[in-house]
């Protein structure tokens, strides 16, 4: 790729109005401007496990490598403001206009702070010009502990988006999960769950027949059974990819094996994000490029990429219909 062109395609990446809607508030900790500001000698310049190179080697040791350089930081409200502040900053000056971020519900219970305040410390910290939706994210598990009564509180939180179910997939999903999820959706907010990443195809069909989800994240492995994904092209669910995060992972060895391109042509919405930043030193723009240039995609693909983020945002019709037609321009449709 010449210089003139990679500049080109540089250029048309950070025009397109971009989505990110599968983003972990602790896994989005800057590493740099805020962890390293705790304890330099700690937390050094480049550690191995944000390097591009990097593999995990599994998903606890990712798992373990994540909270323990996340939970030392997020230890207040304002501490989650200070991060927020921070991560949608770099957003605006990507070009991102619009963030589903979660944040761990667990958390709540190590650091004593109501979640609707945490909610309110992310929400206060998106500048003019983004918009930004906070969903709780919480283990397989989270029901059968203290947790329990803030559970059932959350669909009396107004500024909560959302659930999302996340962690060790190959946890079985327990029978409260399903009520719970139904009970949300009958409030009027958005559920999601994490699947088809470390297990397969069956879990994103769990997902979208018994626990009601559209909004996958993830769901990747969905292409290991293409009944699964004739399922979600017809129910209208999104996967919500991180194409990076599943290098890094091992779930795929590299992007060319990504895939992302044959879900999007059997008919599957599929949106990019970066999933945890803090663990892959990636950012939405790389995202981009990253499919460009090692996967191929055409700038027409990579404009569909940015619709799909939109047609599932959380915004009045007419600002979703404004953003379709930047794009549209864009990519000279």
């Amino acid at each position: 790729m010449n210089q003139e062109v990679a500049v080109s395609l540089d250029t048309f990446i950070q025009a397109l109005p971009k989505t990110e809607t599968h983003l972990h508030i602790e896994g989005a900790l800057p590493y740099d401007e805020l962890l390293r500001t705790l304890d330099p000698v700690a937390y050094g310049p480049d550690p191995e496990f944000r390097r591009r190179s990097y593999r995990y080697p599994n998903f606890p040791e990712f798992e373990q490598t994540l909270l323990r350089h996340a939970l030392p930081w997020y230890t207040s409200a304002e501490r989650y403001h200070e991060a927020a502040r921070v991560i949608f900053a770099a957003h605006v000056r990507q070009n991102v206009r619009y963030v589903e971020t979660s944040f761990h519900l667990h958390v709540t219970e190590f650091i004593d702070v109501p979640g609707t305040e945490i909610i309110d410390a992310i929400l206060s910290a998106a500048p003019p010009g983004l918009e930004v939706r906070v969903f709780a994210g919480m283990l397989r598990s989270a029901y059968d502990g203290p947790l329990r009564s803030t559970i059932d509180s959350l669909e009396d939180w107004d500024s909560l988006a959302g659930v999302d179910l996340h962690g060790l997939e190959q946890v079985p999903t327990e029978p409260w999960t399903f009520k719970v999820w139904e009970r949300i959706r009958a409030a009027g907010k958005v559920t999601k769950c994490h699947a088809g990443e470390f297990d397969g195809p069956s879990r994103v069909r769990e997902a979208i027949q018994q626990l009601g989800v559209r909004r996958i994240q993830h769901g990747v492995r969905a292409i290991e059974d293409p009944a699964v994904v004739r399922l979600a092209a017809e129910e209208g669910a999104t996967f919500d990819t991180c194409p990076l995060s599943n290098i890094g992972l091992q779930v795929y060895p590299d992007i060319a094996s990504h895939p992302l391109r044959a879900l999007m042509a059997a008919g599957v919405n599929c949106t990019v994000s970066t999933d945890d930043p803090l663990s892959f030193a990636n950012s939405l723009t790389e995202e981009y490029t990253a499919l460009a240039t090692q996967g191929g995609f055409s700038r027409g693909e990579l404009a569909q990429v940015a619709r799909n983020g939109w047609a599932v945002a959380d915004i009045p019709a007419a600002d979703r219909l404004a953003w379709l037609s930047e794009i549209d321009r864009l990519a000279g449709a």
